[in-house]
């Protein structure tokens, strides 16, 4: 198994909108496209993870509208899953307001699934003679169950109870990361081709953001203020925070995700992109690390999970960049990988997700300025140690111990986040 391939396959792919609302679109696009009628109910449940990333988000070509129903019900009258991630970019006025014309009507609810910490998509759809079920477990565009008036489309080989851990994602938990990072080197023409058409997507979408009257804009302002010197660290948050501005306002262009995530994407291409252009670093050079990036992020989201109560960008992400700036400099040292996993464990382990939403750009922006300062540092041999806080010996055991914090320790965060986007919802619709 080239693990390097399975996770370019399975993790790296573009995406029009947030993950999460867009996943709940295609399961709605699947089960449609089994009625074979217009549809006239949908019932959408998810996991908690994702209840609280379409929550706030805008969809594209929804006209402002936010949130995972709007997306499921734009699918669902869609009914062409093809596209996969990138299927909303065919929403017509026409689709739109059927769309919006069944939420309006009460024809459309969505609830969360409470007490689960795996991804999973549930869509069940009603038309007048018909109806058709879809699941999404493990990620993003897994399907694990069709279903059409009661009766399986799928055989029971591919049940969501086999499927919640991908085939290949056992293997890159027994791996190390100096294992990953020989993957990288070894990096065929193919991979690097579609490494390059992720820098050249995400890169469109950081102009798009210039647009954009968000983060990067008032990263912008305040550097024409004179409080922020416009040097490496700050080219390349501007950046990214531009891409993802773009990206959280609902802009109709793709980006290419890391882990299933387009804002990871973004932290895990645009961040060594931009470090290694300015340090003078060779362009397959650069290909490599990017490469070690998306391997490291989804061996790190292996440990805090798919949709981890902590922020993916910060963590999952931003230890990614970190260890691609190092093998830009460095290579495979491993002293040198684990000290920049370490630092960036050590600063930011704990940052809570409390979502998708227009203010991801400033925990990127975080991201961005630890990975770059944590990777630096390790290449000149400093970062924290064993003795400080929940670094480990190695950056396999630092991982390990970020997973224990966040899958043992602060089991209480996402149903205490999930309430209180749930009273905000409350009030909206009260007022």
């Amino acid at each position: 198994m080239n693990l390097l391939k399975e996770i370019l396959a399975h993790e790296v792919y573009p995406a029009l909108g947030c993950t999460e609302p867009i996943s709940c679109a295609f399961a709605a696009a699947i089960a449609a496209s089994h009625l074979g009628e217009p549809v006239e109910r949908l019932l959408l449940r998810v996991d908690p993870g994702t209840y609280k990333n379409g929550a706030a988000v805008t969809v594209p070509h929804a006209e402002g509208a936010t949130g995972n129903l709007i997306a499921a019900a734009l699918g669902a009258v869609l009914a062409r899953p093809e596209a996969k991630l990138e299927l909303l970019r065919d929403v017509t006025p026409a689709v739109l307001d059927r769309a919006k014309h069944l939420c309006r009507d009460g024809q459309c609810r969505c609830e969360c699934i409470d007490g689960t910490s795996s991804f999973r998509v549930e869509v069940e759809l009603a038309s007048e003679h018909h109806e058709a079920r879809c699941v999404l477990a493990g990620s993003h565009t897994n399907v694990v169950a069709i279903e059409r008036d009661g009766r399986p489309l799928l055989v029971p080989a591919e049940d969501a109870a086999a499927s919640d851990c991908l085939p290949y994602r056992a293997a890159l938990k027994e791996a190390t990361l100096g294992h990953l990072l020989a993957l990288a080197a070894r990096a065929d023409d193919a991979d690097r081709n579609y490494l390059q058409h992720g820098i050249d997507m995400n890169l469109a979408m950081a102009r798009r953001g210039e647009e954009v009257a968000g983060t990067a804009c008032q990263l912008r302002r305040i550097r024409d203020c004179g409080y922020l010197a416009e040097d490496l660290f700050y080219r390349t948050k501007l950046l990214v925070a531009s891409a993802v501005d773009a990206r959280m306002a609902g802009v109709s262009q793709a980006v290419m995700t890391s882990g299933g995530s387009g804002n990871q994407g973004i932290v895990a291409i645009l961040t060594p992109y931009s470090v290694g252009r300015e340090m003078g670093v060779p362009e397959g050079r650069i290909l490599e690390s990017i490469a070690a990036a998306h391997l490291v992020n989804a061996y790190c989201k292996g440990f805090v999970g798919e949709l981890s109560v902590i922020c993916g960008c910060a963590m999952a992400a931003g230890i990614a960049a970190a260890v691609a700036i190092v093998y830009q400099q460095a290579g495979s040292d491993a002293t040198r990988i684990t000290l920049a996993v370490n630092n960036v464990i050590g600063d930011l382990g704990g940052l809570i997700c409390d979502g998708a939403k227009p203010g991801c750009a400033m925990k990127t922006i975080t991201a961005v300025d630890t990975a770059i300062r944590s990777g630096l540092m390790a290449v000149e041999g400093f970062g924290l140690n064993s003795a400080d806080g929940v670094v480990g010996r190695t950056a396999e055991d630092s991982i390990r111990n970020l997973s224990r914090v966040t899958l043992e320790g602060m089991f209480s965060v996402d149903p205490t986040v999930l309430l209180i986007l749930r009273e905000k919802d409350a009030q909206r619709l009260s007022s």
